[in-house]
């Protein structure tokens, strides 16, 4: 990497690089943000009458949380051939991501929702809001709120699991590395450019979480 034409280089895989970011950043908005309601959901039934759905959630939350990211990616990517059924690689990547993250947030909004003086739920019900109102109006604004900097924490969390997508030819940060480490026989270079890229994503939602808690601190 003392090489004089290292920056050139570099500049020729910047395209590549770019675009293998912005994979890695809607495929882990969107896992984020399909596993947020899912999470919401998986809470829910948690803390739900019904034995069955409780026990339901509790199962999901220790078989995504006890499994490696990697396993759960290849069930949901070769099953679904297994049967017939051709699942796309980003597809896969989405829903397995999403699954995972779900039973994480799940963990993280509990605490929220727990957080919520019951006094409020109770002036819901004497307002007569319905239980989904009272959970999307009252409820899940102030969780967001509350939980903001851990949910920010977990994004950064799932950007880096993203990089196991790379298995399964989902043309991801890390698959772009791989490419140009093979086509350019540098791996160092294309690995580390690689991971500055992943460093410099997950440092700018640390530092907006780190901006947001000073912002809400003062607030409070």
């Amino acid at each position: 990497m003392n090489d004089p034409d290292f920056l050139a280089r570099a500049a020729s895989y910047l395209p590549q690089l770019l675009q293998g970011a912005l994979t890695t950043l809607w495929l882990s908005a969107l896992a984020v943000a399909c596993g947020f309601f899912a999470g919401i959901f998986i809470y829910t039934m948690s803390v739900s009458r019904s034995r069955l759905l409780s026990t339901a959630a509790r199962v999901h939350v220790s078989l995504f949380r006890g499994t490696p990211v990697l396993v759960q990616l290849l069930v949901f990517y070769f099953v679904p051939s297994a049967l017939g059924l051709d699942l796309p690689g980003a597809v896969a990547a989405a829903i397995a991501l999403s699954l995972n993250t779900a039973a994480y947030q799940s963990q993280i909004l509990g605490v929220g929702f727990r957080s919520i003086p019951r006094g409020q739920i109770e002036s819901a019900v004497t307002f007569n809001l319905t239980r989904r109102q009272t959970l999307w109006y009252i409820e899940v604004p102030q969780v967001v709120r509350a939980t903001l900097p851990a949910l920010i924490s977990e994004m950064i969390d799932v950007i880096k699991a993203s990089a196991v997508v790379s298995v399964i030819s989902v043309t991801d940060l890390m698959r772009v590395g791989q490419q140009l480490s093979s086509s350019t026989y540098r791996p160092l270079e294309a690995y580390s450019l690689a991971a500055c890229f992943y460093l410099g994503i997950t440092t700018l939602l640390s530092i907006a979480g780190h901006f947001y808690s000073h912002y809400a601190t003062r607030r409070g």
